[in-house]
């Protein structure tokens, strides 16, 4: 009988939720399971911390391989196709599988249902409450999210002691939420090394960079609720506080618990974008307290084994953010001077910067720079795409030229680099910008500027026999650029380019104020009648008679083109592999896309999408 009443006081003592009437403190059979590594199955954690990386792992090497070959193919086709006319393309044009087309199709190029994809889902004409994600990016993000909640579910439930199994799950989400900061920063930054490896736009890896913000702020709460749980169990709420107050461990734990949850609920698209300055300040001081505190949360712990992972991740960001410093050092500042920006107003809310640099700058076409203007909110810098690239040879000034035809010789690295963007206002610094701009003498003002970049600039048309080009708006900044680079290279026979259309969209007649000086230079470049034809469609024009096509190669139209009608044309006259590239609003891409998925199995056509999804 005195065995089984021990028994049972022994098992009553083990289910107990609250300290025993009676005694003071903390019950000795939950209390050490609330710290330390007591109950925590150590061996699980790391098996499903290496499950994670090797998922992780294997997608980014099969990108890599997919990347790969598609690097080859369009690498042997410039080689092949340089210089070869429409009739010697024909083996470029047609498909060689009847698999690649499926799969673009179906996988690579689909939206998540039938069209939707980057026009933004609104609650009303103020409110948006974002995009979706591609098709191959949900499946992925789905196996993801199942593959993490699994992993904290997989615990051993055949223990005697439930808070032993709390304690599992406490170590568990917080190995995971730790392993899964590692790729949560290196997607965050802007000179990520998988960017140009992999060549994956920055867009998409900020699309997994806030899902997978939110699996840690998920697993880091999971984290902090199961030692709440044995904490309160063991010696009541207030004892909470008292931890908190006075046990360094618990309140850098706290802290970077706090920290993420903030983050969280500051995120939703409608309060990101409604606030998108404010928030992206506080989002990057949210973060580093986030990951400071994690790093003194381990080392306070002495979670030897956690501690290099934490540690790891406050590298990487440090190595960002030095990375963006050297670059601006670099580029913005010489013994020629420093960088400075003139700024014109032009109709339309828009501005067109040029920022002239002390120092050579090399930029592919459709490469993208973070600006930041010394006079109007220096502490922030925003993306834009680079419309322009000119060069000026300090040596030659003022030098007359010897010869009527252009030097074919390189750009000397003495040369200074003036590099071109068109900036719509909208709101906090654009605006700001624009009305400086405006209120100056002729609508035109120069300021200290700073460069950052550039960024991307990954995908070639050089490959292509055929390409076409569609901008809506501003986004003729991303196309021009690769024009301009195609008819620069033509006339050498460097490119497989025969055929190029560049379909822009706009709303006034005044908005081709914009890019006037580029489209100028590009019209008076060589041999441009034989390469490129633009159709240029104005939305609202005060008349259709003062849309007028200037000559064949220039056609004007007014109201909005049919995407449908104008794809499936270029189709019909392809020549050699074609690959179509959209840059403008969210409506405007869906339209395309949708055009290119229904003509794959019709010819090798590609699709490239250049969105700012922030």
């Amino acid at each position: 009988m005195a065995a089984e009443s021990s028994t049972e006081l022994s098992s009553l003592g083990s289910l107990s939720s609250t300290p025993t009437t009676g005694i003071s403190g903390p019950n000795p059979t939950i209390e050490p399971y609330t710290t330390a590594l007591n109950g925590v199955d150590q061996l699980g954690n790391r098996r499903y911390r290496d499950a994670l990386f090797w998922f992780l792992g294997i997608l980014g090497i099969c990108v890599l391989l997919i990347r790969m070959l598609e690097i080859s193919r369009a690498w042997i086709r410039h080689k092949v196709a340089m210089g070869k006319p429409e009739g010697r393309q024909v083996f470029w044009r047609d498909n060689q599988s009847a698999w690649w087309p499926w799969i673009k199709r179906n996988i690579t190029y689909a939206p998540l249902g039938s069209k939707r994809h980057n026009r933004e889902m609104r609650l009303s004409s103020a409110v948006s409450v974002g995009t979706l994600p591609s098709r191959f990016h949900m499946v992925l993000l789905t196996v993801y999210f199942i593959s993490n909640f699994a992993y904290c579910a997989a615990l051993d439930y055949s223990v005697e002691n439930r808070w032993s199994v709390v304690a599992q799950l406490r170590g568990r989400s917080g190995m995971l939420a730790l392993s899964n900061m590692v790729p949560l920063v290196i997607f965050a930054g802007r000179n990520n090394i998988l960017i140009p490896m992999l060549k994956i736009s920055f867009d998409t890896y900020n699309l997994l960079h806030r899902w997978m913000g939110r699996m840690v702020v998920f697993e880091s709460l999971i984290h902090t609720l199961a030692w709440l749980i044995t904490q309160i169990a063991s010696d009541g709420w207030s004892s909470v506080g008292r931890k908190i107050s006075h046990d360094p461990f618990i309140l850098w734990g706290t802290i970077g618990t706090a920290s993420m949850f903030i983050i969280l609920i500051s995120s939703p698209s409608p309060l990101r974008h409604a606030f998108y300055e404010t928030f992206l300040n506080i989002h990057i001081i949210l973060a580093f307290a986030a990951i400071l505190a994690v790093c003194v949360h381990c080392k306070l712990g002495q979670l030897y084994e956690l501690l290099p992972y934490a540690i790891g991740v406050l590298a990487i960001w440090f190595f960002d953010r030095l990375s963006r410093f050297a670059r601006i050092i670099y580029y913005n500042y010489s013994s020629r001077g420093s960088t400075y920006a003139t700024v014109e107003a032009l109709p339309g809310d828009a501005c067109r910067v040029t920022l002239h640099l002390p120092t050579f700058l090399h930029v592919a076409p459709g490469s993208h720079a973070y600006l930041r203007f010394l006079s109007i909110k220096p502490w922030e810098s925003h993306p834009f795409s680079i419309a322009w690239t000119s060069h000026t040879c300090i040596d030659t000034i003022g030098v007359l030229p010897t010869t009527e035809k252009a030097p074919d010789s390189p750009i000397p690295k003495s040369a200074r680099t003036s590099v071109s963007f068109l900036i719509s206002a909208h709101t906090g610094m654009t605006r700001s910008l624009y009305t400086r701009a405006l209120a100056a003498p002729s609508h035109r003002l120069r300021t200290r500027a700073a460069f950052e970049g550039p960024y991307a600039g990954h995908h070639s048309l050089a490959s292509y026999g055929h390409c076409v080009l569609v901008a809506g708006s501003s986004g003729i900044t991303h196309q021009i650029s690769h024009v301009h680079q195609l008819l620069t290279e033509y006339p050498h026979g460097t490119i497989a380019t025969r055929k190029i259309t560049l379909i822009w969209i706009v709303r006034d007649l005044e908005h081709l104020e914009w890019v006037r000086p580029w489209m100028d230079e590009l019209l008076r470049m060589p041999q441009r009648r034989e390469l490129l034809v633009i159709k240029l469609f104005v939305t609202r024009p005060r008349s259709a008679a003062e849309v007028t096509s200037p000559s064949q190669t220039v056609q004007m139209f007014p109201g909005r083109p049919n995407i449908r009608v104008l794809l499936l044309n270029e189709v019909v006259n392809q020549v050699g592999a074609m690959c179509v590239t959209v840059c403008g609003p969210g409506g405007l891409a869906d339209n395309v896309r949708e055009v290119v998925r229904e003509v794959q199995g019709c010819g090798v056509i590609d699709f490239v999408e250049e969105a700012f999804t922030w």
